[in-house]
Formats: C-alpha cells, sequence, structure tokens
C-alpha cells in the first residue's frame, strides 16, 4: 500500500474541489494513484472542480497576430516569472515582435524559431538580450499558426488582460463571402474566449474520454437532484447519452419513433407531424449533448443569442451573405495552461542559499 500523505490529499483536494476525507479515501482506494483518484472523485460526482483552470498560475502574456488580408493568423505565449513583467513595456514589444517573427518565417517549432534572423541577429541571441534586459527567465512556451486557402478567412481575438487568445479559421463559397465574414469570425473568436471550448466539433472527442465523463456528468446530476429532493424542488432529467458521438442513426430513428407515437397517442393529426418532429429532434439532441456544450465550439449556445448553437449561427450568416461558412480550424491559448506554479518553501529556498 503506497503511503498518502497528508500533502497528497491537499493537493488532490486543491486540485477537485472535493472534501478532505473524500480525497484520503478516493488516494487509498486507487493505492496514491493522484491522477486514478481524481477519476474516482469525479465518477462519484465529488470532483467537479477538477476542471477548473484559475488555477494555473504561470506568468507572461498571450498575443494574436492578424495579417490584415485574414489569411493568416498567429498566437503565442511567452512566459515570464512574475505577473508585473507582463505590464512591461519591453515584454510587451517582445510579445509582439516575436509572434509577428513566427508569423512571417513559417516555423512551427521553438527549435526552429530560435535559429531564424531578426534584425540581423540570430534569434536565440535577440531573446537572450531580452531576457537580461527585462530581469526574468523567460520561455516561447507555444505558438500556432492558421492560414486560410482559397475562399477561406481566418481571424483572431485577444482578451485584453493578454491571459487568453483565440484563432479560428474558415472556408467560405467565394472571396466576396470570405471578406464578409471578417468580422464575424472574430466574433466568434470573442465568443470562445469566454465560454472556453477545447475542440471545434464532437468529431474531435476521444471514445474513452467521452464514456468517462458520461459516468462524471450522470453523477454529478445525481448529487444535485439529491439537494433538490430535500428542497422538493423539481429534479433534473437524467441524460440517456451526453454527446453528439453517441447519437447515430439507430438512437435518433428510436427517438423519432417514440415521438410519432407521444404525438399519435395525443391525437395529433399526422399530416402535421413534420412541423413538430424537427424542433423536438433539435430539443432531443440538445438535452443529450451536455459534455459538447461543454467542450465544443460548434455545440456551444451563442453567447449573444443563447437560442442558437455556434453551429446554428454559422448556417444563418452564410445565408445572410448569400453563400456557405465552414468552421475548419480553431486554436484557443489561456496563459499557463497545463503549468502549476511551483509551491514556494521560503524557509527552505533561504536555507538553500545559505549553504
Amino acid at each position: 500500500m503506497a503511503e498518502i500523505t497528508a500533502a497528497l490529499v491537499k493537493e488532490l483536494r486543491e486540485s477537485t474541489g472535493a472534501g478532505m476525507m473524500d480525497c484520503k479515501k478516493a488516494l487509498v482506494d486507487t493505492d496514491g494513484d493522484f491522477e486514478a483518484a481524481k477519476d474516482l472523485l469525479r465518477e462519484k460526482g465529488l470532483g467537479k472542480a477538477a476542471k477548473k483552470a484559475d488555477r494555473l498560475a504561470s506568468e507572461g502574456l498571450v498575443n494574436v497576430f492578424v495579417d490584415p488580408s485574414l489569411k493568416i493568423a498567429t498566437v503565442s505565449e511567452i512566459n515570464a516569472e512574475t505577473d508585473f513583467v507582463a505590464k512591461n513595456e519591453g515584454f510587451i514589444n517582445l510579445t509582439k515582435d516575436t509572434t509577428a517573427h513566427i508569423q512571417a518565417t513559417n516555423v512551427e517549432t521553438t527549435e526552429e524559431l530560435m535559429k531564424t534572423t531578426i534584425n540581423g541577429t540570430v534569434f536565440e541571441e535577440y531573446f537572450a538580450t531580452k531576457v537580461a534586459t527585462i530581469g526574468e527567465n523567460l520561455v516561447v512556451r507555444r505558438f500556432a499558426t492558421l492560414k486560410a486557402g482559397t475562399n477561406g478567412v481566418v481571424n483572431g481575438y485577444v482578451h485584453s488582460n493578454g491571459r487568453v487568445g483565440v484563432l479560428i479559421a474558415a472556408n467560405c463559397d467565394s472571396e466576396k463571402t470570405a471578406a464578409a465574414a471578417g468580422e464575424f469570425i472574430r466574433n466568434l473568436c470573442m465568443h470562445a474566449a469566454a465560454m472556453k471550448p477545447s475542440f471545434l466539433s464532437y468529431t474531435e472527442l476521444d471514445p474513452e474520454f467521452v464514456e468517462k465523463e458520461t459516468i462524471g456528468i450522470k453523477a454529478d446530476i445525481e448529487k444535485e437532484n439529491e439537494e433538490l429532493s430535500r428542497l422538493k424542488k423539481p429534479l433534473k432529467r437524467m441524460p440517456l447519452f451526453v454527446s453528439r458521438v453517441q447519437l447515430n442513426d439507430a438512437v435518433l430513428e428510436n427517438a423519432k419513433k417514440e415521438m410519432e407515437a407521444e404525438l399519435k397517442a395525443q391525437g395529433k393529426p399526422e399530416k402535421i407531424w413534420d412541423k413538430i418532429i424537427p424542433g423536438q429532434l433539435e430539443r432531443f439532441i440538445a438535452d443529450n449533448t451536455q459534455l459538447d456544450q461543454q467542450y465544443t465550439l460548434l455545440s456551444q449556445f451563442y453567447v449573444m443569442d443563447d437560442k442558437k448553437t455556434i453551429a446554428q449561427v454559422v448556417e444563418e450568416k452564410a445565408k445572410e451573405l448569400g453563400g456557405k461558412i465552414e468552421l475548419v480550424g480553431y486554436v484557443r491559448f489561456e496563459l499557463g495552461e497545463g503549468l502549476e506554479k511551483k509551491a514556494c518553501d521560503f524557509a527552505s529556498e533561504v536555507a538553500e542559499q545559505l549553504k
């Protein structure tokens, strides 16, 4: 049996938001496997806070550079040691210049970037000079570029605090439609910055992830219903599914037959069923795609019209412009994503320096 330390229990509690005793039990049940314990808490509906990203603590700036042609856009994340560096004019200019340079040189990796030349100097030397001037360890952590093909458009958005940047690319039926869709694509980037989708479409979801989250979502609803029952309030409906991945043709056909049977039982004339059932199917899909609505851009409800999904809004915008628009590329960077700030033991640091 692995040793379950108080520090490990505390770390799991901070990561998931679950109770201390629940965390300890989960670690015991999983023989101290931290990730397995998180999954166990999630399955029991106790780890709802595990998805929160506000604990990610790496500092610096995210920057977006969109070419005026709306045919190419780049997003980068450059990290620093402390948050006040993000307000340093030299650091701000460094992030802007680096992002534009990445786009101009068409590099794909940090290693390639370091070998390029900027203002007559090898980039690695240029960057080292900036590090020395600013006085902190700086890192070009990651970057991405999206390009628009023929009849395509790409746009981006970086939030005013420099902590979130988004790029979205679309294919259109003509250059006319692409040019007219530029501002609309930027609005979608603003939506994604706020609503944090991880993927463009449900087709990108891993089946194992869907299966695991299905258990978690149902566990969450069971927990909520326990409280609603105690308060004598209406209970939430338990979904049969959570993702469009699970709604194959057979599932949708069966749902349609059940709707027809219900309309028949209600005495509704068969000639009007085709006017009722499409709306009911849309509601069925919405009720059974909670996972997609959380993680995928196209399935989310638009912040500027919460009765329509992004997919529906895109379709409506295309009709308005008299053409076609298909979202084909999506990148979202949030500062510090996937990184945790190291715990600082000040006394140990001082002791180490005095050795």
